[in-house]
């Protein structure tokens, strides 16, 4: 014999129950069954608000009764043949009257009981089982119907009974014996005291129905059908790489299941682990599915880690104090204390010392929890022996489980490394002896990040999920998220990266895809999203707290620079191409470092100096290594450099500065290029990343231009003072030719000091050969006496200032 178990969303209308009926009649040519089944989709909750509102006076709980009726008369209408409708709709009506009836009385009484609560509760499975019993007779006349109200015994402990499991045995093997039917239908969750009073099993408590019939009748195999396919490595919809599992103890399924996998009500393992009867997890809507088999073999294929689960709106108490130090009977005092409130322990630690004890309950037992203990220790208060319970609310549970996690070292700690690199704080911890479960707790805000990170690390082949927050998409904000779109897929496979794109904006617009924005259709999603907001878009980041998460900014902007702390205080990494945060107050870059170190965020920043050229990477390396920086002698502008090496008597240089900013090797502001403030910058960050404090305003800047040029407020008459000083910019060129050299704009640092302005380059010089856009990096250490270190290349464009960028973001990738 098998026991199948159809949960809520099988049996939610006449379609989904037409596959129920197809499942069993199949099944039924083989074996003899019992069939369990749960009520409609969502009508325990229908039931359970009519009666809140009936014991609250509200009359509209006629409504919901209504509404309940029709839901099964519905289903009965498209299940049954006309000609056969007629009787069991009155019976239906007969049992929604009688329901009515007992909300009536809710209602003139003012109250609902937790008995009167579980009767109402009950007519839920009594009118599906009843519905699909009927309904299986049309095709199968030798199947009948059994009201487990019958069979089942508890205790009176309304709303989870506990089962007599000596009187339930004996008249189930009793009426089992006799019954010659190949399929019996019961209703599940529901039960009667010994004494005929009807109880039920708990929320969830149709599973254990079926686990009950199985262990008394010693089932061949306990099959619960779902909407799901078996468990799942973590909850899919949270985490969207969860894998099902395809195997499992049933420890493992137990410790599983307590953790909140809903897919399986944890009391039902009991019954049937003592019997080695197996449970097979199964998909109503995808029959063919292997689902999850859960037998007291566990197959982990390697990983020590079976599955990652949580539980919710958890609230931690902790009761310490001096007076608990060796003194025995606290915690039983403790526990003695919750259990008269009928409050469920969740999770348990104690420090060694014995200072203190904390404990896990729901959110919804907190203030009686407190008040409870904070009365029970009065006394101890009283006397400053022991302190006022701390309650501390809106928390969750997470945990590790694994049957074969005791033989593998280290899990403890990987697992916490991984929650703490993305800044998810641990309130308590607890681990038992048998290493079968390691569990946290944790803020419920950082539950998502928490669940995909250690989802991540322990299932997904060390694939690591970043999250891109992109503000800036211009030129070269364009080109790097086309880089990204082309090289997505070689990252995943080779790397083990998988680069999402959750935001974008420009200076308009905004748009956010939780799930990643589709990259082959990017600009479509920008130009329909949301208006920009600086503030918003900071509070959208933060709020999604997701794991990895990266802002990226491809501005020039000082006021995006001002908000680097706000993402860094969050965790949350910035990459970016704006030298204004790293070129401000030396205070607020070594806070932006610090920042970057105690939240465990990256902060990068190479296309600050050099475009895509590995500068400051080149930098940090050396001043790690030990090696000293003492003087710097850099072409840093791969603007100023292409403006100079195609200004000559063919060409003006208001037309060279023009063709620069269409070539995109200019900011959209091309006077911060040529006023110099830009290498002035740069040169600023090479000098603090060698170690030195500097200030912006320490730096001599030489300017070429003419003061009226600088004195301009908008392009239009930046370009127009170019023609109008076109003398002056002539008169440069004729002495640089005078001279047999190369204008050249050059930084340079030296025994603290610093400089940026044009130079006459000779020939001999090594810059005097620099081409087009390229950049070039003299660094004269400790070790690099002789010859300098030179670092030379393209340092301007859309497309390698991106691939800088990019580089950043896969630099995060590897940590």
């Amino acid at each position: 014999m098998k026991v199948l178990k159809f949960g809520g969303t099988s049996v939610a209308n006449a379609k989904n129950i037409k596959l129920v009926l197809d499942i069993v009649l199949n099944k039924a040519k083989k074996d003899k069954l019992i069939v369990v089944v749960s009520a409609l989709s969502k009508v325990t909750d229908l039931l359970q608000l009519a009666a809140s509102k009936a014991a609250s006076n509200d009359e509209t709980y006629k409504d919901i009764v209504a509404e309940i009726e029709k839901k099964h008369l519905d289903a009965l209408k498209e299940l049954i043949p006309v000609s056969e409708q007629s009787s069991l709709l009155s019976h239906i009506k007969r049992i929604i009257n009688h329901l009515e009836t007992i909300l009536d009385g809710c209602f003139l009484l003012g109250e609902l009981s937790a008995r009167t609560s579980d009767t109402i509760l009950s007519f839920g499975e009594l009118l599906s089982s009843y519905i699909i019993a009927e309904s299986l007779k049309q095709n199968l006349k030798n199947s009948s119907y059994k009201d487990s109200r019958e069979l089942i015994k508890t205790n009176n402990n309304f709303g989870k009974a506990a089962v007599n499991f000596e009187v339930t045995n004996l008249l189930t093997t009793a009426f089992f014996s006799s019954n010659e039917s190949q399929v019996v239908v019961m209703p599940g969750f529901i039960a009667s005291s010994l004494d005929e009073i009807n109880t039920t099993l708990g929320r969830g408590g149709s599973d254990y129905t079926a686990a009950i019939m199985a262990g008394a009748l010693n089932a061949s195999e306990l099959e619960i059908w779902t909407d799901v396919n078996g468990m799942f490595t973590a909850n899919p919809k949270i985490v969207k790489q969860a894998q099902p599992i395809a195997a499992i103890s049933y420890q493992e399924a137990m410790e599983l299941s307590h953790f909140g996998a809903k897919v399986l009500y944890p009391p039902t393992i009991q019954p049937v682990l003592r019997k080695n009867i197996p449970i097979h997890i199964k998909n109503t809507f995808e029959p063919e599915n292997e689902g999850t088999f859960i037998s007291n073999v566990s197959t982990s294929n390697g990983n020590p880690v079976r599955g990652i689960s949580h539980i919710q709106h958890i609230s931690l108490i902790t009761l310490e104090g001096p007076g608990m130090i060796g003194v025995s009977g606290s915690s039983k005092r403790l526990f003695e204390v919750l259990s008269s409130e009928n409050i469920n322990v969740i999770f348990i630690t104690q420090a060694s010392s014995e200072h203190s004890i904390c404990i896990g309950i729901l959110n919804s037992d907190a203030e009686v929890a407190e008040n409870a203990i904070n009365k029970a220790f009065e006394i101890e208060i009283a006397q400053n022996k022991i302190d006022p319970c701390i309650v501390e609310k809106n928390l969750c549970i997470i945990a590790l489980v694994g049957e074969n996690m005791k033989n593998h070292q280290g899990l403890s700690g990987r697992m916490f490394s991984t929650l703490g690199k993305n800044n998810v704080n641990i309130r308590a911890i607890a681990q038992g002896a048998s290493e079968r479960n390691i569990s946290a707790v944790i803020n419920e805000r950082d539950v998502k990040k928490a669940l995909n990170t250690l989802h991540e690390n322990f299932f997904e082949e060390n694939t690591k999920q970043l999250n891109l927050f992109v503000m800036g998409v211009g030129n070269v904000g364009e080109k790097f998220i086309e880089q990204i779109h082309q090289q997505k897929k070689f990252l995943k496979e080779n790397l083990k990266i998988n680069v999402r794109v959750i935001a974008l904006s420009n200076s308009r617009k905004m748009h956010f895809d939780d799930d990643a924005i589709d990259l082959d259709s990017w600009q479509i999603a920008l130009d329909n999203g949301e208006t920009a907001n600086r503030e918003l878009f900071i509070e959208k980041v933060i709020g999604l707290n997701l794991r990895n998460s990266i802002f990226v900014d491809i501005t020039a902007n000082a006021d995006v620079a001002a908000t680097y702390e706000h993402f860094l205080k969050q965790s949350v990494g910035v990459v970016t191409c704006n030298k204004i945060a790293c070129a401000s107050a030396y205070d607020n870059y070594k806070n932006l470092k610090k920042l970057s170190r105690q939240y465990n965020a990256p902060f990068l920043f190479e296309t600050n100096v050099g475009a895509g050229l590995p500068i400051i990477d080149t930098v940090k390396n050396l001043i790690a290594s030990g090696d000293n920086v003492h003087k710097i002698q850099a072409v840093l502008s791969g603007s100023l450099n292409f403006i100079f090496n195609n200004f000559d008597k063919d060409n003006s240089f208001h037309d060279v500065v023009k063709e620069a900013g269409v070539q995109g090797f200019t900011e959209p502001d091309p006077k911060i290029d040529l006023s110099g403030i830009d290498v002035a910058r740069k040169i600023l960050i090479l000098i603090r990343e060698s170690g030195y404090q500097m200030e912006i305003e320490d730096i001599e800047n030489q300017s070429f231009l003419p003061a009226a040029c600088m004195a301009t407020t908008n392009n239009e008459d930046f370009f127009k003072s170019l023609i109008t000083y076109n003398s002056h910019f002539e008169g440069i060129l004729a002495e640089a030719i005078q001279k047999d050299s190369r204008l050249k704009f050059v930084a340079q640092f030296e025994n603290g000091k610093a400089s940026v302005g044009l130079q006459f380059i000779p020939k001999d010089h090594p810059f005097y050969n620099l081409e087009g856009k390229d950049n070039i990096v003299l660094f004269f250490t400790d070790r690099y006496v002789d010859q300098p270190l030179l670092i030379k290349g393209a340092g301007a464009g859309a497309a390698v200032t991106a691939s800088g960028i990019f580089a950043d973001v896969i630099r995060i990738g590897n940590v």
